[in-house]
């Protein structure tokens, strides 16, 4: 791990990033990520050229106790709405892709990707499914069985990777939480495409997260020009980076934490 200066951010060497690329397959991605600070939220939309009419709203849900043994276990389980339906994720982090089962790896419905940002590089696996937004905001309101929302193969997925005795059903529902995803193509970036996501908070607070994907084999050019175009139009990486999932994930669990510490004391 490379060594940052006292009171600055950590930062992965282009070795170490590299080196966690060439762990997948050429057919397998990398994703480049960056949150921005809300302080810089304004500036960054301006500088990018955001148009935030065209901007899809969608809303996420993600499972887990609230002392959130699935995240300490590396499993995240998650639900969508949009605009073109739910779909839902039961997500492996971190994983060695060479140590996974060959069935798994092979599955149209599973993906393995690289997630990179400043200080932290993640390489992840997905098994993805389809369900109906109605089914999704069933579960929300407590009138369908979580395990409704997943398919057969992402059932025995989280069965072979939860805690024992830990099943579906005995989850508690972290969300809604809205959020606005913006698909666009800035000018002099080489044709490639930024992601940026808003994500609203219960408690008011926001994340602006900036990502693109590649492919395994351009991961390295993809890398210098993404830095080089978002430090060219003033777009800071030297705040703290947290992701979406784990800013939810503590959010949702404090909340319960303090309801819980409420009850008792009534």
């Amino acid at each position: 791990m490379n060594r940052s200066k006292p009171g600055t951010p950590p930062r992965l060497t282009d070795a170490e990033i590299m080196g966690a690329v060439n762990l997948l397959k050429r057919d397998e991605s990398v994703e480049f990520k960056l949150s921005v600070s809300d302080t810089d939220r304004y500036s960054t939309v301006k500088a990018l050229d955001m148009d935030v009419l065209e901007a899809e709203l969608r809303q996420v849900v993600f499972f887990d106790t609230p002392d959130l043994k699935l995240n300490r276990a590396g499993l995240v389980v998650r639900a969508r709405r949009t605009r073109k339906g739910g779909d839902t994720v039961v997500k492996l982090r971190p994983i060695i892709p060479d140590d996974l089962p060959d069935r798994l790896r092979r599955s149209s419905s599973f993906t393995i990707e690289v997630d990179m940002m400043p200080g932290s590089c993640v390489c992840s696996g997905s098994l993805k499914g389809k369900t109906d937004n109605a089914i999704v905001k069933e579960v929300l309101q407590g009138k369908r069985a979580i395990r409704k929302l997943f398919l057969p193969e992402q059932r025995a997925l989280y069965k072979e990777h939860a805690p024992k005795g830990l099943d579906l059903d005995s989850l508690t529902p972290f969300g809604p939480i809205n959020v606005a995803k913006l698909k666009f193509f800035p000018g002099a970036f080489d044709g490639r495409f930024i992601v940026a996501e808003l994500w609203f908070y219960p408690d008011g607070s926001r994340l602006l997260e900036l990502s693109t994907k590649c492919m395994r084999d351009d991961a390295f050019r993809a890398m210098v020009e993404t830095r080089a175009f978002l430090e060219k139009h003033g777009v800071r990486s030297n705040g703290e980076q947290q992701t979406k999932t784990r800013k939810a994930l503590q959010y949702f669990s404090h909340l319960h934490d303090n309801h819980r510490h409420k009850r008792q004391a009534a």
